[in-house]
């Protein structure tokens, strides 16, 4: 049985809703958006942050260079989200992975903490265990995948996440019921961040 969890938090992104700006280096908190996500991240405490950037990835760096953390670059970050995940799953060999979203500021780290806590209560009884947390029913992100999908990971060819390789395996999926809807709270388009900074 494999006893770790790589956080990957996918920071390369053309933020391309947001018209010019990074929303990834927007302020929040008296932080960058980023950095109030990562943060919460690695308050939770819940296994090795990997954090794969692309778009600004000079600015992104030297945001993130007093974290502890490791950062790789995704060089095809404009083919796509999943191009993001392949690299920061290709990086860690023997892991399970929870992907993470870099604009989900709201998710706190109580709420990482009890994904992983499922996770691994499930993983004892089943190695191909996905788990997703959900509220009122709606999905939402992270999504922690056991060590069993990196293969299909790395080769689908979804551009815009793992769809795919939960639907193809919805025997293993265990939702999560989550007590707020930060799950599904990301910033996308300025109303977004608007709404995030008014809470």
């Amino acid at each position: 049985m494999l006893k770790n969890l790589s956080v990957i938090v996918l920071a390369a992104g053309l933020s391309s809703r947001m018209g010019n700006e990074n929303k990834l280096l927007l302020p929040f908190q008296g932080k960058t958006i980023l950095e109030t996500t990562l943060s919460n991240i690695l308050l939770a405490d819940i296994g090795k942050v990997i954090v794969v950037v692309g778009h600004d990835a000079d600015i992104v760096k030297e945001v993130l260079k007093n974290y502890p953390l490791s950062i790789f670059e995704n060089l095809a970050y404009e083919k796509g989200m999943t191009t993001s995940i392949q690299v920061g799953v290709s990086a860690k060999t023997d892991s399970n992975y929870m992907i993470c979203l870099s604009d989900m500021v709201l998710i706190q780290p109580e709420e990482y903490q009890l994904l992983a806590e499922h996770f691994w209560a499930y993983y004892q009884t089943d190695e191909k265990v996905i788990v997703q947390p959900i509220f009122n029913e709606k999905r939402g992100n992270p999504v922690i995948f056991s060590h069993f999908y990196k293969k299909n990971i790395l080769e689908t060819t979804d551009t815009e996440g793992c769809r795919s390789v939960v639907q193809a395996h919805k025997q293993h999926v265990k939702l999560v019921e989550m007590p707020t809807n930060h799950v599904l709270q990301d910033v996308d388009i300025q109303a977004d961040y608007e709404r995030i900074l008014s809470l």
